[in-house]
C-alpha cells in the first residue's frame, strides 16, 4: 500500500452524483432532474458565445471586469465586492479554502446542498447538520448549533431540493446571532424565481459576516458553461481573490455571462413563464393526490406515502421516457424532485403519474 496519503476528510467524501441525462433505449428523453431553464439561454448569450470563437487564441482577463460591471449595474452591486468563478460551486470552494479547515466547523441544514458537505471536508474542516422543520430551514436550530469553533453557516434561499424559504427578517436574525468569527452564506442559485427578491443581497450591504452567491447556471440557462459569483463585504472578496485562479473563467464564459446579464427582458419571461407551469404543475399533481409545499424555485418537491411510492413513481415516468430526481440522499426519501420543464413536458408529467395513480386527467 502507498504511504502517499491525502488530507485528513477527502476520503470521507462521497463522489456527488448528478441527475441522469439519458435512458437506455429511449430516444425522446424528458430531462426534468437537474433543475435547468428548459427555454435555454437567450438569443444574446447564443450570439455573444458565437462571436467569442474569434478570440479562442486569446487569454480572458483575469480581473473579469466587464461582467463584474454587468453584474452590478443589473442587479445595483458594487462591482468591486463581487468575485467571478466556475459556478457558484467554485466559490462555495474558495469560503471553505479560505475560512475553514482542521478543528472548525460549516454548519449546514439537513436538506441542504450536498456540496456544503463536500467543500467542508475537502478543507479538513468538521461538517455540522442542523435539523429543518417541516423541510424549512430553522433559525432556532441552527443557533442551536453554532459553537466557538463555527465559521461558516451555508443557507439556501430558495432552498434545495425543498424549494422553500425564509423570509429576510429571519435571515438578519440569524445573521445577528451569530459568532464575530462565523460567516453566513446565502446560496441564491434560485433567487431569480423569486420576484423582488435580491438574494439577500441587501443584508450583504447591511453587515460584515453575509455573503452571497448567484449562479449563472439557472434562470440565464446557462448550466453548461459553469459560471456564478459571490458578493460580499470587501475584506472577504479580498480574500477570496487572493486564493482564486488568475484565469479561472474563459473568454467565452466571461462574454457570454455578460450578455446573459444584461438581457433582462428574457430574464422576465423566463421567470414569468415559470410561475405559470410551477403553479399549474403542483395544482396538478396535488389533485392526482401527490402534495408540494409552495415552491420558490424552479422545481417542486412531490411528497409520496412512501419511500416505496416514491420510487414506484420514479420507475414508471422513467419507463416513459421522463426523469427527475430522486433525493433520498437529501433525507427525503418519500419525495421526488421534478424540474418545471416547458408547457408540454409538464403536461408529459402529470399524464405519466396519472396513470401511475390509476387516474385519468
Amino acid at each position: 500500500m502507498s504511504s502517499i496519503s491525502p488530507q485528513p476528510g477527502i476520503m470521507d467524501i462521497s463522489l456527488y452524483k448528478s441527475g441522469e441525462s439519458r435512458i437506455d433505449g429511449v430516444e425522446d428523453v424528458v430531462k426534468l432532474s437537474s433543475n435547468e431553464n428548459p427555454f435555454g439561454p437567450s438569443d444574446a448569450a447564443l450570439e455573444a458565445f458565437r462571436k467569442s470563437s474569434a478570440q479562442l487564441h486569446r487569454y480572458p482577463s483575469t480581473d473579469h471586469r466587464e461582467l463584474r460591471e454587468a453584474i452590478g449595474e443589473v442587479h445595483g452591486l458594487d462591482p468591486e465586492r463581487i468575485i467571478c468563478g466556475v459556478g457558484s460551486d467554485e466559490i462555495i470552494t474558495f469560503l471553505c479554502q479560505a475560512y475553514a479547515g482542521p478543528r472548525t466547523e460549516v454548519l449546514y441544514t439537513e436538506h441542504g446542498f450536498s456540496m456544503y458537505r463536500i467543500s467542508a471536508q475537502a478543507a479538513g474542516a468538521t461538517p455540522v447538520v442542523a435539523p429543518e422543520r417541516d423541510r424549512v430551514v430553522d433559525v432556532e436550530a441552527i443557533l442551536a448549533k453554532v459553537t466557538k469553533k463555527t465559521r461558516l453557516v451555508f443557507i439556501a434561499n430558495p432552498a434545495n431540493p425543498t424549494s422553500t424559504m425564509i423570509g429576510s427578517n429571519e435571515i438578519a436574525r440569524l445573521a445577528d446571532g451569530l459568532p464575530k468569527t462565523a460567516l453566513l452564506v446565502l446560496d441564491g442559485a434560485y433567487a431569480e424565481f423569486v420576484d423582488g427578491y435580491d438574494g439577500g443581497a441587501a443584508l450583504v450591504d447591511q453587515r460584515q459576516n453575509v455573503v452571497m452567491t448567484r449562479t449563472f447556471s439557472k434562470i440565464y440557462g446557462l448550466g453548461g458553461l459553469r459560471i456564478g459569483y459571490g458578493y460580499g463585504p470587501q475584506e472577504v472578496i479580498d480574500v477570496l481573490n487572493r486564493i482564486r485562479g488568475p484565469f479561472n473563467l474563459s473568454k467565452t464564459q466571461l462574454m457570454t455571462a455578460e450578455a446573459a446579464v444584461r438581457d433582462t427582458e428574457y430574464t422576465e419571461k423566463c421567470r414569468s413563464e415559470n410561475a405559470r407551469l410551477r403553479a399549474w404543475l403542483a395544482k396538478a399533481l396535488a389533485e392526482l393526490g401527490v402534495p408540494s409545499d409552495t415552491s420558490c424555485a424552479n422545481f417542486i418537491l412531490a411528497r409520496f406515502t412512501d419511500e416505496e411510492e416514491a420510487n414506484a413513481c420514479e420507475a414508471r415516468l422513467r419507463s416513459d421516457g421522463i426523469l427527475v430526481r430522486k433525493v433520498a440522499g437529501y433525507g427525503l426519501p418519500n419525495c421526488l424532485r421534478i424540474t418545471v420543464g416547458d408547457e408540454a413536458s409538464c403536461r408529459r408529467v402529470v399524464h405519466s403519474i396519472a396513470g401511475f395513480k390509476g387516474r385519468r386527467e
